[in-house]
């Protein structure tokens, strides 16, 4: 059965881009901002790793991030973040807020899938 990789980001292009890559791996679930994002959660949905855009409409990437790890259900879920500012104090604030990982646009899909790759290997172990 392929896991489930949410990837939230407002650029239709992007989208686009992860659906393209990584449909052939994972059952791609596709929201515009966090806030859908969110209620899709709350709907009961469980992906198996969330890819997720730092700046959005509605709710900003640091929001969804403390959103998603106060619910207890996706706590430990991976997430990846996926940013075009390179400051290292955006990194920081991402990762203390609770992400996983962080990846400056524009990036390689690949480099991408691996690095979800390894979240999901560590909680698998």
């Amino acid at each position: 059965m392929r896991k489930t990789l949410l990837i939230v980001d407002d650029e239709p292009s992007i989208c686009l881009i992860l659906e393209h890559y990584f449909n052939f791996d994972y059952q791609v679930v596709l929201k515009s901002n966090g806030s859908e994002a969110m209620s899709w959660l709350e709907e009961g949905n469980a992906p198996d790793a969330i890819v997720a855009d730092y700046s959005m409409p509605v709710m900003d990437g640091l929001d969804f991030i403390k959103r998603v790890r106060a619910h207890h259900a996706h706590r430990y879920t991976p997430l990846v973040m996926l940013s075009g500012k390179d400051e290292t104090s955006n990194k920081i604030k991402c990762l203390k807020q609770g992400a996983d990982d962080y990846v400056v646009k524009p990036f390689n899909p690949e480099e991408l899938d691996l690095r979800v790759k390894k979240l999901l290997d560590r909680v698998r172990a």
